[in-house]
């Protein structure tokens, strides 16, 4: 039997799962000489989060970041995670945006794409798998894993069949939240390996406690490569020590062939690197058995986390991991992986803070009605009727969703322009994430974010340079939301939300006039609003849409008459904070 492979995930998954996909360039870099000679089957590197991440928080151009990691890694091939007609985006793109996307990504340093879709609808693979071939690159498709009561190995090994069918170099079996059991995983390998010749990839958390006796068996049924981070960066919501399976199958038939004393000094580098992003640490750290109930990616455990914090919210998190089997179950068995993980998960959210779809994400209601693909399973009937409804929606769709969009790259490329975009890939930067990408291309002249700014700093600071004594803190409340703050001698002040959250970009104004004042549900972004300034509406219209861990939410009047807008939009609020007044 043929050695095992490793595709190393550190320069992705790992810090994404681990650390809010927050790791710099800058600290991949140094690194790069020596994980290119290490021997790795591929590096997971670009993809994922990561691409939203450079431009929301790091201030990087992800495709900056890409050219620089394939010049520091000329041997070892660049693995990116593309989610099959999403790209990296969430919600579907015309073909020509996925043939222009993927070319552009083969052309800067990809080297093995690694294809999924979060409702392993193989319609929703198709384009892309067929862009990536016309690139001469590996094309490696992946089963999206879930335990529910409709899939099973023989549906996995039927999705295996057609991926190959479509021209697959490998398979990859995806198990985003650690549910791979190893006597399980053992079985699925041999069903695929009975359907289809190529190899096999297994991509499997450590969340659940299962991810090393998994790689074994499944390395024992088959499998020819195998996923894996350095052990600086492994365990709780990341992967499998590569030291750790190295070193397990040293002197077998499985040996991997790589150096574990090569790989330590690796493990050195970024046990250094990661201490700088402590603050963004996932509290998950151990095995967390309640995923196996839950589902919930290793990715969007520690995002989870921090969205509660936002909402002020941190204690709802045994809630919120419960509610999600529920939302899943209701959503037809979908798998939880971007970007139906965050769409379940932020559902699960409201339904603890407000009951039960009281409040139905737009991307909840497009997922139910068919605009993400065909579900595993039948989704709950009323749900369905309420999103209908709520998004005016003829009927739910059941052709290829992309079917229904026309080839829109030059539209997206003018309009990308008047954005600040200066070529094509500032053009498929601004289609991903048109929300984000417009301040990024203002800001992109000042540099990447260093990661030694994320260091926590002193909650008390003293008094000004020159003065005598401390500064004097307070914590304020205002609209809810408690803010520290800290009066220097000088008179100035210095506010910070107690919980964490970032303050609003600007107070709302006081309401006025008598008339009813409507809150932000949740803290968020004002992202537009959906009536004019003064126009006469009814209970229950919808005024503003904010968007909120991601997803976008409609705020609704609670009264009939004129509608005045306290906040413009772009602004960021917290939960209920006033946002229009209605009167």
């Amino acid at each position: 039997m043929a050695k095992i492979k490793i595709t190393d995930l550190i320069l992705r998954d790992a810090h994404q799962s681990l650390i809010a996909t927050r790791m710099t360039t800058e600290d991949m870099l140094p690194a790069c000489a020596k994980l290119d000679k290490a021997g790795f089957w591929a590096l997971e590197a670009w993809g994922g989060a990561t691409f939203d991440s450079c431009i929301r928080f790091l201030n990087e151009d992800p495709w900056e970041r890409l050219r620089k990691l394939h010049a520091a890694l000329p041997k070892t091939p660049i693995m990116m995670l593309l989610r099959g007609q999403n790209l990296l985006g969430y919600r579907h793109y015309a073909d020509d945006v996925v043939d222009k996307f993927v070319e552009a990504s083969a052309k800067n340093g990809i080297g093995v794409f690694r294809i999924f879709d979060a409702c392993n609808d193989p319609r929703n693979l198709q384009r892309a798998a067929q862009a990536a071939k016309k690139t001469g690159k590996h094309v490696q498709m992946a089963i999206s894993y879930a335990t529910t009561p409709y899939h099973t190995k023989e549906v996995y090994a039927d999705l295996a069949k057609k991926y190959a069918d479509f021209g697959a170099d490998s398979i990859c079996i995806k198990d985003m939240s650690g549910l791979l059991k190893p006597y399980e995983t053992y079985d699925l390998v041999k069903a695929i390996k009975t359907k289809v010749s190529i190899p096999i990839e297994i991509h499997s958390h450590a969340t659940t406690g299962l991810s090393v006796a998994t790689l074994i068996k499944a390395a024992e049924a088959g499998a020819e490569i195998l996923d894996t981070t350095i052990s600086s960066m492994a365990m709780g919501t990341s992967h499998s020590p590569t030291e750790t399976v190295v070193e397990a199958f040293r002197g077998t038939e499985f040996d991997t062939g790589l150096d574990t004393v090569q790989l330590l000094e690796i493990a050195a580098h970024f046990r250094e690197a990661r201490k700088k992003y402590a603050k963004f640490e996932s509290s998950f750290l151990g095995a967390d058995t309640r995923i196996l109930v839950s589902q919930v990616p290793g990715g969007m455990l520690s995002n989870l986390e921090n969205q509660l914090k936002e909402q002020g919210a941190s204690d709802k998190i045994d809630a919120v991991l419960k509610e999600i089997a529920e939302v899943q179950k209701d959503c037809g068995y979908i798998p939880l992986v971007t970007p139906t993980s965050q769409i379940v998960g932020t559902q699960a959210v409201f339904n603890v803070l407000f009951g039960r779809y009281s409040k139905i994400t737009a991307e909840t209601a497009d997922l139910v009605t068919g605009r993400y693909g065909a579900t595993p399973a039948e989704v709950n009937a009323e749900l369905r009727k309420k999103a209908l409804a709520q998004m005016k929606y003829d009927e739910a769709l059941t052709c290829r969703p992309a079917d229904k969009i026309a080839n829109e790259f030059n539209k997206i490329a003018e309009e990308a322009k008047k954005a600040g975009a200066k070529n094509d890939e500032d053009a498929l930067t601004y289609a991903m994430f048109p929300k984000v990408a417009p301040d990024f291309f203002k800001n992109r002249d000042n540099g990447p974010v260093k990661s030694s700014s994320f260091a926590v700093k002193p909650a008390s600071a003293a008094g000004a340079s020159g003065s005598s004594g401390s500064a004097s803190a307070y914590v304020v409340n205002v609209n809810g939301s408690d803010y520290h703050v800290s009066v220097r001698p000088e008179g100035t002040m210095a506010i910070a939300p107690a919980s964490g959250a970032a303050p609003a970009q600007s107070a709302a104004p006081a309401a006025a006039g008598g008339g009813t004042t409507i809150n932000a549900p949740v803290a968020g972004t004002i992202l537009k609003h959906a009536v004019a300034e003064g126009t006469q509406v009814a209970s229950g219209d919808t005024v503003i849409i904010i968007e909120s861990m991601k997803m976008e939410l409609e705020i609704k009047s609670t009264a009939a008459g004129k509608v005045r807008f306290l906040v413009q939009t772009g602004t960021a609020v917290q939960a209920q904070q006033p946002v229009a007044q209605v009167g």
